[in-house]
């Protein structure tokens, strides 16, 4: 039963996430090694968008370690348990909570000897900005803890790159990008953890500075992006991107041209038949997202638990005043409006 709940969750979020994404780009899953015990670890953006987007798509049934601040509310904790995703303890949730990731590196070990995936985000925080934080070493702990207590596992480390068009606005576009997975066992030294750390460590990062857009420099980091942005490059392409950014010379990175956006008779459109799930959007919900990292998670899951239920309101009132058949016919054509609005809509 637990089973066939996963799934069909499953199905109800990768549906509600194609509906949310004008696009949604993924390359490289024959990287995924599907008999093997796999670490996937991701640059880290949106959130929890982050996760939804790798587990609807990665070819496996991953766990994920997430921040244990989330888990504080009972229900969102058993909801979040349901989806196999592990509390993981930083020095902001309390110094003392910290040695509870002993037992948690030692369950993550427990998977990956049993050949399962996990997922975490190796940078250990998330952040809007286009580059590659520093990694942590905790995703190394807990492959050393792995090799420790079977020295003969295979774990494959997966690099994943996610690319937003616009991480904080709707409608979006995402490019995930499944890097070569990286064999452990080439890299790991029992005798020397230290340097196996680093090494591992600086493999994983070359690796995602390739598969999303790095912006090396960050005293420049503003005047780049304005570039960028002000030429509509297209963030879905990262190796592109990098290629621009080597060439980019500091006189081109200075000038930029700032684009004025106007709102078009289709977003005007937009606005009047989604009036309501907007407005309760803009006055309700988005004045309480807390981080902004969290602006696009909270959108989705706002939109995801709101459209059912404006439907089929409006096809009841609809169907009050006039007939079934018109009701239904003007909720479809509403619904397949705003479809084509997110499918359509060029940012």
């Amino acid at each position: 039963m637990k089973k066939i709940g996963y799934y069909l969750i499953k199905f109800w979020i990768q549906n509600g996430l194609h509906l949310y994404f004008s696009k949604i780009k993924v390359h490289g899953l024959e990287n995924v090694p599907k008999d093997k015990p796999v670490l996937f670890l991701a640059n880290h953006q949106s959130a929890l968008l982050d996760v939804l987007l790798i587990a609807v798509d990665c070819n496996r049934k991953p766990y994920f370690l997430t921040r244990a601040d989330v888990f504080k509310k009972p229900l969102l904790k058993k909801f979040f348990g349901f989806l196999q995703m592990i509390p993981i303890y930083r020095i902001r949730d309390g110094r003392e909570s910290l040695k509870n990731n002993t037992e948690v590196f030692d369950h993550c070990a427990h998977l990956l000897g049993n050949e399962k995936a996990i997922l975490m985000f190796p940078e250990a925080n998330h952040n809007l900005k286009r580059r590659v934080r520093p990694l942590s070493k905790g995703f190394t702990r807990i492959v050393f803890a792995a090799l420790q207590q079977n020295p003969n596992l295979d774990i494959r480390l997966v690099p994943i790159g996610l690319n937003y068009q616009n991480a904080e606005g709707f409608p979006d576009s995402v490019a995930i990008y499944f890097g070569k997975d990286i064999s452990v066992q080439q890299f790991y030294d029992a005798s020397n953890l230290i340097s196996s750390t680093h090494i591992i460590k600086q493999r994983v990062s070359e690796a995602l500075k390739m598969l999303t857009t790095h912006i090396e420099d960050e005293t420049l980091y503003d005047a780049i992006t304005r570039r960028l942005d002000a030429e509509r490059t297209d963030y879905l392409d990262p190796t592109k991107v990098n290629s621009k950014l080597k060439n980019l010379e500091p006189l081109e990175i200075q000038t930029h041209v700032k684009r004025k956006r106007e709102k078009g008779f289709l977003q005007i459109a937009f606005y009047i038949f989604n009036f309501p799930i907007i407005l309760l959007w803009k006055t309700m919900v988005k004045p309480r997202v807390w981080e902004p990292e969290f602006t696009a998670t909270i959108r989705f899951g706002f939109a995801l638990m709101a459209y059912p239920f404006y439907y089929s309101l409006l096809f009841i009132v609809l169907m009050i005043l006039y007939a079934p058949l018109t009701a239904f016919i003007i909720v479809l054509g509403i619904f397949l409006f705003n479809l084509g609005y997110v499918k359509l809509r060029v940012r």
